[in-house]
């Protein structure tokens, strides 16, 4: 996998100038074993002064504070990574995980907390009924049983982009038959918590080279996908968007409980009911210059 440029520009327009509220940025790729960031930077208009921070799940936070009132918002989040995923991962599961259902360490169980709760009422368990469709047997093959619950999103669910802010819950989109990658991340997360895992909603970038993923309409997009904690693998990684495995052509930028958590840009504005005209999200993840990147 080449090095790669990533441009992700935010515009917001109002109709008046208006002050701006502190902003919240989710914006920094997110470096693991994978993946080595190279350089990152935040251009924002109007002037603004940046603070940084990381949050409970160890992803960079930055804050930006407004000074002067403006008709409009531009934040530029441009990073070059190096990213090394393998296509086709092999995982050295523990043995003691290879089969479910498996118990967790104790120190695991109490570490994972939340990340192994529902976190959508299921009152009359209809997901945990579904997700238990996928286990073939007493006991059955552990990574089979994921791979399986994630293609099973795809047979069961059609994708279908949405602009509108926020998710739905993972019932609807199984009663709805449609959803979005954030829709399939959270339906795969809360399906595998429902049987015990501990699974995380991880966001980001889908580099799309040959335009043959789903999610992006052309070389790259903000995408969403999961992560399941499996003793000895650690976390294991799921696009159900695109029925893969393993953080090939997956950039991240934050993992979280709850998807809300991840939203790449959040504040506010004091100004008329009706100030806010548009906002305009584009992102373009291409191969870096070779010359450039040397100079990195």
């Amino acid at each position: 996998m080449p090095m790669l440029n990533i441009h992700h520009r935010t515009t917001y327009t109002f109709r008046e100038k208006v002050l701006l509220s502190p902003h919240r940025l989710v914006l920094r790729p997110r470096e693991c074993r994978e993946l080595r960031l190279l350089s990152h930077e935040i251009s924002i208009s109007p002037e603004a002064e940046l603070s940084s921070s990381h949050d409970v799940f160890g992803n960079a936070i930055a804050s930006a504070t407004f000074q002067t009132p403006s008709d409009s918002l531009v934040v530029d989040s441009m990073a070059t990574v190096d990213l090394t995923a393998a296509a086709w991962p092999v995982f050295d599961i523990a043995v003691s995980a290879i089969n479910y259902p498996f118990l967790y360490t104790e120190s695991d169980w109490t570490d994972l907390g939340a990340l192994a709760v529902q976190q959508y009422e299921d009152i009359a368990g209809r997901l945990a009924t579904w997700a238990r469709g996928f286990v073939a047997g007493t006991p059955t093959d552990t990574l089979s049983l994921l791979k399986d619950i994630s293609l099973g999103i795809t047979s069961s669910v059609s994708y279908q982009s949405r602009e509108e802010e926020g998710t739905q819950a993972p019932l609807t989109t199984l009663d709805r038959g449609w959803g979005s990658c954030r829709d399939f991340a959270v339906l795969f997360v809360e399906a595998v918590r429902s049987l015990g895992f501990g699974a995380r909603i991880v966001s980001g970038y889908l580099f799309n080279p040959d335009s043959s993923l789903t999610g992006s309409t052309d070389y790259g997009s903000t995408h969403a996908w999961a992560e399941v904690f499996v003793p000895g693998a650690g976390w294991i990684t799921f696009d159900p968007t695109n029925r893969s495995m393993g953080g090939a052509n997956l950039i991240p930028v934050a993992v979280t409980r709850d998807i809300a958590q991840a939203v790449p840009i959040s504040g506010t504005f004091v100004g008329g009911t009706d100030a806010f005209l548009s906002m305009n999200v584009a992102v373009e993840v291409k191969v870096a210059d070779p010359a450039a990147a040397a100079r990195l």
